[in-house]
């Protein structure tokens, strides 16, 4: 009988701890370069210093159309959040967004699939949320139901691209907690969402529509047939022995086998 190991849980968390840089090497130092900007911005520039960094790489409208390029790379480079004012809503955003969405989904995402895969639908996520919800600020404006202000918003941040992969992630929860897991990915924007006229901020809009793209991207045939190869060797290796089992056996015909010449 295999004893169990007198950590426990512990030992496990320990052992995943241990072999996160092998699974997850560039989630990994991503999030280290977003503790590194985090730094950097907080307390290594001074307070109109960082102001100024932060409004370039906002991805508002009028940066992305001034300079879209660097401000949607740019805006990757830190996150929105506290990681010291515990107490706050911001710091319960900061571990829904940087603790599940980059370094454990995002993990997950690259572990599973790898990391040009991972980096795909972190970055794509990011970029196509913040382009949609551009649309949706320009047609709110024409109609009148967000302020002329939105277009210099300060708006920068890794959440639409964790909100893609928080949505992937359902993927890795048991079947019983995937709709639950679903309906919080949605919900969770909609907590502090402030609300003008018929739409909520812009910021709320964002994160839905990046778990929407993060729902869809589950049904494209790509990401099926990875998971079914990453999830089957032992049932592929079965499958071939009953193909291996099934085809049935050939006896030599007797013109094949040699014959002896008749004796005179």
């Amino acid at each position: 009988m295999n004893s169990q190991s007198p950590l426990g849980p512990l030992g496990g968390l320990l052992r995943a701890v241990r072999g996160y840089p092998r699974r997850a090497p560039l989630t990994l130092a991503y999030v280290c370069l977003l503790l590194v900007g985090h730094a950097w911005v907080g307390h290594g520039l001074s307070a109109d210093r960082a102001a100024t960094v932060l409004g370039y790489v906002s991805t508002n409208l009028d940066n992305l159309q001034d300079h879209p390029l660097r401000a949607l790379l740019g805006s990757a480079l830190f996150f929105d959040g506290t990681l010291t004012d515990v107490t706050s809503t911001d710091f319960v955003g900061t571990l829904i967004t940087l603790g599940l969405g980059v370094c454990c989904f995002l993990a997950w995402v690259e572990h599973r699939w790898g990391k040009a895969r991972a980096a795909a639908v972190f970055l794509g996520g990011h970029v196509a949320a913040t382009l949609l919800t551009a649309v949706v600020i320009t047609v709110a404006l024409r109609h009148g139901w967000y302020p002329a202000e939105v277009r210099q918003a300060v708006d920068y941040g890794v959440s639409y691209g964790a909100q893609t992969v928080l949505a992937i992630g359902t993927l890795a929860l048991p079947r019983r907690g995937r709709l639950p897991w679903a309906a919080f990915v949605l919900a969770w924007p909609l907590g502090g969402a402030d609300w003008s006229g018929p739409l909520p901020d812009f910021t709320t809009v964002g994160h839905l529509i990046a778990a929407a793209l993060g729902f869809g991207l589950l049904g494209v045939p790509a990401f099926r047939r990875q998971r079914l190869r990453a999830a089957g060797p032992s049932r592929a290796a079965s499958g071939s022995r009953l193909r291996r089992s099934s085809v049935p056996e050939t006896t030599p015909s007797p013109a094949a086998e040699t014959q002896t010449p008749p004796s005179v």
